[in-house]
């Protein structure tokens, strides 16, 4: 171990720790909920301020037709590109901007940035806005450092993973704009993610015939037909439980319905219901059977109901983040310099969650989750009223990011100083 070169690196993070907060705080305080996903102001104000650091920024803004087909309003994808000498490896460093709608609860304004007690709190303050400010201020610790670096960091921040991504870094890879050789994506300090489950979202309408609530049997009751879709579906769950992945992490495959919509006023006999409904698969089902399973098990619910038609959409399909073989060296080097930082051993390990990381896997770039955040979605409070991040949960994933930038790219640099 490099100790000279590693003690300034983390020495440059400590003395540069509240610019860091004060970054994540504006970062923070941009509302982007989504929907609607008015994501390109947001990106745009990211932009200015890696600018103003003296970093060109490539934006890359996705046609509205493309964004309105998704259910969104703007996105405006973002490209930071630092090259190095000749000869070492790209590693991305990928976070995403957009956040779920802060929801009611909260005793601190959700996008205040609100700092009590050691925590930030305000939306996507754990998930992944914390991650623009590990990943920027670990690359301006290893640059500070002023030493001989071989290869690149790419800063790829995008705005579509609560929709599946394929706008995001799916559009980047697809259109050849990006293809590093390893990627960290935004993720939580106590833990590196290797492997992810798998997600089928459908939307189910439930078409029957409206009519007047004195009069019921001369209507179609969408409502009641859609009663029997969601026994259908809950009903399958202890199957479901019953099938466990190999996956440390994973656990087994789940489905919920996550939303429900329909009728006209409280004396009408609903003609449309809409559910929309969420299927995790776990690494080892095949996405495409288990979406064939789904759609017979909804059509059968309702196949002999008289007066019901059943509409299914599907809303996304997105496959598992599986570990490739190539991947080893940098879960070893996160491990290594986690240890030494967090004073435990990081385990490697899979999650229920789906992610942005598996489109990176499926163009056969190994990819982790590493980034600032607890041990937990759940301490977190992520996606639910008065998210928080630790502060120094950031401070130390900044320095395990940076100690690991400082592997791929500053070999030359760490047999000098050796």
């Amino acid at each position: 171990m490099n100790r000279p070169l590693h003690d300034r690196l983390t020495g440059w993070i400590d003395a540069h720790f509240d610019a860091q907060v004060a970054f994540l705080q504006d970062v923070v305080r941009i509302p982007t909920d989504t929907p609607p996903g008015n994501n390109a102001p947001h990106a745009e104000a990211v932009a200015c301020m890696l600018e103003a650091a003296g970093w060109p920024v490539e934006r890359h803004a996705v046609p509205a037709s493309e964004v309105h087909e998704h259910g969104l309003e703007s996105i405006t994808n973002l490209v930071v590109r630092r090259p190095y000498g000749a000869g070492g490896p790209t590693l991305a460093l990928n976070a995403h901007g957009d956040v779920v709608p802060p929801g009611d609860g909260w005793t601190r304004p959700p996008y205040g940035a609100t700092i009590e007690g050691g925590y930030l709190y305000g939306r996507a303050a754990a998930v992944s806005k914390s991650d623009f400010a590990t990943y920027v201020f670990a690359v301006r610790a290893l640059e500070a450092l002023d030493v001989p670096l071989s290869g690149a960091v790419e800063l790829h921040f995008t705005y579509d993973e609560e929709v599946g991504g394929l706008l995001g870094p799916g559009r980047l890879l697809a259109q050849g704009i990006v293809k590093p050789d390893y990627v960290i994506a935004a993720g939580f300090s106590y833990g590196i993610v290797t492997a992810h489950n798998a997600c089928l979202q459908l939307e189910l309408t439930v078409h029957g015939r409206a009519g007047h609530g004195a009069m019921p049997e001369a209507a179609v009751d969408a409502l009641q037909a859609a009663t029997q879709v969601l026994n259908a579906i809950y009903g399958e769950l202890p199957a479901l439980k019953k099938i466990r992945s190999g996956v440390p992490g994973i656990g087994s495959p789940t489905m919920i319905v996550g939303r429900i919509d329909g009728g006209t006023n409280t004396n009408v006999v609903p003609g449309k219901v809409v559910l929309r409904m969420d299927r995790r698969m776990i690494p080892e089902e095949d996405p495409a059977a288990v979406e064939a399973q789904v759609r017979a098990l909804v059509e059968d619910a309702v196949r002999d109901l008289p007066g019901i038609r059943l509409e299914i959409r599907r809303l996304l399909l997105s496959q598992a983040l599986r570990p490739l073989p190539a991947v080893a060296p940098l879960v070893d080097s996160l491990q290594r310099h986690g240890r030494a930082v967090m004073g435990e051993d990081i385990p490697a390990h899979g999650t229920p969650l789906y992610a942005d990381a598996r489109l990176y896997g499926e163009h056969g770039i190994p990819a982790v989750l590493y980034g600032a955040g607890p041990r937990t979605v759940g301490d977190a409070n992520a996606k639910q009223a008065d998210e928080r991040l630790l502060l120094e949960d950031l401070r130390r994933a900044t320095k395990v990011v940076a100690l690991t930038l400082l592997d791929f790219l500053g070999k030359a640099a760490n047999r000098r100083a050796e």
